[in-house]
């Protein structure tokens, strides 16, 4: 225990370092200035209830955004308090109109653990996916809070099945319950003789089934569309534009919608050097129908719209997959479209599933590209029933809010008054 809280010390002071040239770490570090005075006077309230929920990051919001949603709907007068460890989280959800208060998570040390959940004094806490802080856990397990993981992966790598992990399997022991995504996982937990887990499947399913039941035409999109086919290209990074571009040129009757990762200036100009034939979104308006029905490319540089493009695809492609790893594919495969993507999918159950399925297809340089979309725009019949699968996938998955919402009842921690 003396370890890890030196190591958190020694990771605190190198982000301190680092801030010296990096913004990312700039905005970590003065987004956790001062918080015990700014927190407490958030934390003014009138409500019953208090949930805390924390994330790492973007993606793990995306996936406790259903049971967020869901408690206020359910428990409309309770308090929720989000937070996040990730800049990247925080600063594009810190607005977030269904959390009270939206906070940066203060380093794991036994100090500002205790002082932070002092002034939340949360009736129960949910931790999505990822994110183990031993000294967190530690004391509202002491203060017995409901504390539940959710959407949890775990794999057989991690330093939780190894020799040397006692103490993060010890942090494990700290959760009431672990909802897990898949049986891997289960077996995995029961390899270490936890006992305080089920099999909760994955809440984005229920997200992206509710994006799409709620979708709202974009009438500038559908006149870009123009009738044609359309390649729909979401979260889309340097090494994916440069195959897309190409493909692009090899397949001029088909339209192709760009949503890149990143849409800073210097990305945004790259892009329109990279692809022929081009207007931004934002300039969409400058354009007549006419003018506009003639562009091959249309590249988006705003946040918020992809899961909505999606829906105006002939097939679509995921980014990332000759990076880190690919974005969500099941924001794609929720309209009924086939999903391409790189080779680096491995860790991401979805994705395996769907091509396990017959749902999606990896690809591993512009030639397997340009089959697999040949072969997709040629088969009439294989595509439809690619697209088919892929929807059925999705729907078939959809669930896991509301049996972790069932388990959340169960405990009596939330009231509906």
């Amino acid at each position: 225990m003396i370890f890890y809280n030196v190591l958190i010390f020694l990771y605190v002071q190198l982000i301190r370092i680092v801030a010296l040239k990096s913004k990312k770490a700039q905005l970590w570090v003065s987004g956790r200035k001062n918080w015990p005075s700014q927190l407490a006077h958030l934390m003014n309230k009138s409500q019953s209830t208090t949930i805390w929920v924390h994330c790492a990051s973007l993606g793990e919001f995306e996936q406790g955004r259903p049971i967020i949603e869901s408690i206020k709907k359910q428990y409309p007068s309770s308090f929720i308090v989000l937070t996040f460890f990730s800049p990247s989280g925080y600063e594009v959800r810190k607005n977030y109109p269904l959390a009270d208060v939206v906070s940066y998570l203060p380093a794991d040390t036994p100090k500002q653990a205790t002082q932070f959940i002092d002034i939340l004094q949360p009736d129960i806490v949910l931790f999505i996916k990822y994110e183990f802080w031993f000294n967190f856990l530690k004391i509202l397990q002491q203060k017995q809070i409901p504390t539940l993981l959710v959407a949890a992966i775990f794999r057989k790598n991690q330093v939780f099945f190894t020799w040397y992990g006692k103490l993060w399997r010890n942090a494990l022991q700290g959760f009431t319950h672990i909802f897990v995504q898949n049986q891997e996982s289960a077996d995995l937990l029961a390899s270490i003789n936890l006992k305080n887990f089920s099999i909760g499947g994955d809440t984005r399913f229920d997200r992206v089934v509710e994006i799409a039941q709620q979708f709202k035409a974009i009438a500038p999109i559908h006149e870009f569309c123009n009738a044609k086919k359309v390649l729909v290209a979401g979260s889309t990074w340097p090494a994916d534009e440069t195959l897309l571009a190409q493909l692009a040129l090899i397949n001029p009757t088909w339209k192709f919608i760009i949503a890149p990762h990143e849409i800073d200036v210097p990305h945004l100009t790259q892009l329109e050097k990279t692809f022929q034939y081009h207007c931004r979104f934002s300039h969409i308006n400058t354009l007549s129908i006419k003018d506009l029905t003639q562009k091959q490319i249309l590249i988006i540089d705003n946040i918020g719209m992809l899961s909505s493009l999606y829906h105006y695809a002939t097939i679509c492609y995921i980014g990332g997959g000759f990076g880190k790893g690919i974005h969500n594919t099941l924001e794609a495969a929720v309209y009924g479209k086939p999903v391409l993507f790189g080779p680096k999918y491995q860790k991401f159950e979805e994705a395996k599933a769907l091509i396990q399925h017959g749902g999606a297809y990896a690809v591993t340089d512009a030639s397997s590209l340009q089959s697999t979309f040949s072969t997709l725009d040629e088969n009439e019949i294989l595509s439809r029933v690619t697209s088919s699968i892929s929807s059925a996938f999705v729907y078939s998955n959809a669930g896991a809010t509301k049996l972790i919402m069932n388990y959340i009842k169960q405990t009596g921690a939330l009231s509906t008054t």
